[in-house]
């Protein structure tokens, strides 16, 4: 049986050899590891294999997670990334904990966030996820809505907007898996045109990593791979 390490050695050879194959920088795209549920021994496991980008679903375990390892590796280079869908009444633990917000689709959340993002943290980073599949059960903005919350998110002083993020439709073809990731590039060039500054697509996981690398993917957020399948607490 792969350990965490072996699972996280593999799953960057395998971003490198596809980056590769699409001609595309291998050092283009980050690994998020998505370590909800994960207890943090297999945390420190992914350290040790040189993983320092991590992403958190849920709030009170990310924060958990967060001061653990602010008390016991105060000096490991780590960097966390909040990728669930947020409720407002808990904005505030994400302003005060997380380096990225992955998750925005609303200008509600972004307000609150940017209030409440300590003066003395670096501005949050910051995407907006959108229902590319226009799935009714899923979180995010339309796609024909999204310049508008750009507009408004980017006038915020505490949040600095990066990009988009998507989960789309479970969908086990390949080709039908690269159409939608196409969409997402092409929204996110669309908005470069007036926004160059923007320079992150958050897509991909364990089961169509390719096909969102093939699309631009700047970002892939990995758990299943790396640390077997998910636990409930």
């Amino acid at each position: 049986m792969n350990t965490v390490h072996d699972n996280i050695l593999t799953i960057k050879n395998k971003i490198k050899n596809i980056a590769l194959e699409c001609e595309r920088d291998p050092n283009s795209i980050e690994l998020i590891a998505v370590s909800k549920t994960k207890p943090v021994t297999l945390i420190e496991q992914a350290i040790s294999a040189g993983q320092f980008a991590f992403g958190e679903n849920y709030v009170q375990e990310g924060v958990e997670k967060i001061q653990f390892f602010k008390q016991n590796m105060p000096n490991a280079p780590l960097i966390w990334h909040f990728i669930g869908p947020l409720q407002s009444n808990k904005t505030k633990l994400v302003a005060e904990n997380f380096d990225w917000m992955h998750t925005i689709d609303r200008f509600k959340i972004a307000q609150r966030l940017n209030e409440q993002r300590p003066a003395n943290m670096n501005k949050l980073n910051v995407l907006i996820q959108v229902n590319i599949s226009q799935e009714a059960s899923k979180s995010g903005i339309a796609p024909n809505q999204v310049a508008e919350l750009v507009k408004q998110v980017i006038a915020l002083p505490n949040l600095n907007l990066r990009g988009l993020m998507a989960i789309p439709e479970i969908e086990n073809d390949f080709n039908k898996q690269l159409d939608v990731f196409k969409q997402m590039q092409q929204l996110l060039k669309s908005l470069q045109i007036d926004y160059p500054f923007l320079d992150t697509l958050s897509m991909g996981m364990s089961a169509d990593m390719q096909a969102a690398i093939v699309a631009g993917s700047t970002m892939v957020r990995i758990g299943s791979a790396i640390f077997g399948a998910r636990q409930y607490l």
